[in-house]
């Protein structure tokens, strides 16, 4: 799955959903992966493309992407 975050207020309502998960999220664009749930770490990354969203855990990948699904 894929996110769009193109505006500081989506950001910051990602990190507040992500946050809310039990769970691992990473966040990979282009080489750069980061955790999900680190606010500055999304900041430093290329917002104008769409972001891949890994979740670690397998077993709650289909509850996070029903979660995070408003952002794709």
């Amino acid at each position: 799955m894929q996110v769009n975050l193109n505006s500081v207020e989506k950001v910051k309502t990602f990190v507040n959903d992500v946050s809310r998960l039990d769970t691992d999220i990473d966040l990979v664009s282009s080489r750069y992966v980061i955790d999900a749930k680190s606010l500055m770490g999304i900041f430093s990354l290329d917002l104008s493309k769409p972001i891949k969203v890994e979740v670690c855990d397998k077993e709650k990948e289909p509850y996070v992407m029903e979660a995070l699904k408003k952002y794709a």
